[in-house]
């Protein structure tokens, strides 16, 4: 306290000189339009540098607000692209796949199953509308079942394997000896090997399957086994398989496509002519 009654003291006459040249600064610009007009333009224009200054050190730092969502925008931009364009790989992978595919698979169930006559057919509820068209094979989990003959938009027939005009190439699993499955109209559950060579070492209980040189059923679906057979006079007289499949009840079954069939018979019909 002492210090600034000190310091008022020793610069009295100063501060009264400075208060008195304000008291009439004030007068001066209060009673004189010019002067007034002056002052507060030079205000505005000192307030106004400092309020642009002001804003521009406000913008700075919200420029690099801005700056840092725009970057963070920009890599969720990008990470969405790589996505579609992993996406875009992805589906048309898929298309070359199918595009190249020469199998497939449809589901349908049989509704309608005859197996005690000679030339037994059945009924899926699948046809043309479903992809299914004639000469597709018809199989289960459990093995072959017949070759689709008439198809309408949602039904087909089946020619069952439990039908005297059914030849089916198989062959030997453990082997490439090959021959044809029939069916002599006895047994629902058993059919027939024909063509075997007479140098096969055929033994009951061999495997059955399916041959692959057939258009219509691939290679390797499971038929059924050996049951018995007869062999005189060097040859392979009466085999009987027992079937894999319960041809009395079936139920749920897929119709295999081969989409290179047509090529196949195109082929092999031009080199018989």
């Amino acid at each position: 306290m002492q210090q600034l009654l000190y310091f008022l003291k020793r610069f009295r006459y100063f501060l009264l000189f400075l208060l008195l040249e304000i008291v009439a600064l004030s007068l001066t610009v209060n009673q004189h339009l010019y002067h007034s007009s002056k002052v507060i333009n030079s205000a505005n224009s000192i307030t106004g540098g400092l309020f642009e200054k002001a804003n521009s050190i406000n913008e700075f730092f919200l420029l690099r607000g801005e700056n840092e969502r725009l970057s963070d925008e920009n890599i969720r931009l990008k990470h969405e692209l790589e996505q579609l364009r992993q996406l875009k790989q992805v589906v048309s992978d898929s298309v070359q796949r199918f595009n190249s595919q020469t199998i497939a698979y449809f589901g349908a169930q049989v509704i309608n199953n005859n197996y005690t006559r000679r030339n037994n057919i059945l009924t899926i509820n699948a046809g043309t509308s479903d992809g299914i068209n004639r000469d597709m094979a018809v199989v289960n989990s459990k093995g072959i079942i017949g070759v689709t003959q008439r198809s309408s938009a949602h039904f087909s027939t089946v020619l069952s394997i439990l039908n005297s005009n059914s030849k089916i190439n198989v062959r030997l699993k453990d082997s490439d000896i090959q021959g044809t499955l029939t069916w002599n109209g006895k047994h629902y559950n058993s059919c027939q090997l024909e063509d075997i060579p007479r140098q096969a070492q055929l033994k009951v209980g061999d495997t059955i399957v399916t041959g692959g040189k057939s258009a219509i059923f691939p290679a390797d679906l499971p038929v059924g086994i050996v049951k018995d057979f007869e062999f005189e006079h060097n040859l392979y007289k009466q085999i009987n398989i027992t079937l894999f499949n319960d041809m009395s009840a079936l139920g749920y079954v897929q119709v295999i496509k081969n989409f290179r069939r047509e090529e196949q018979k195109a082929l092999e019909q031009e080199s018989n002519n």
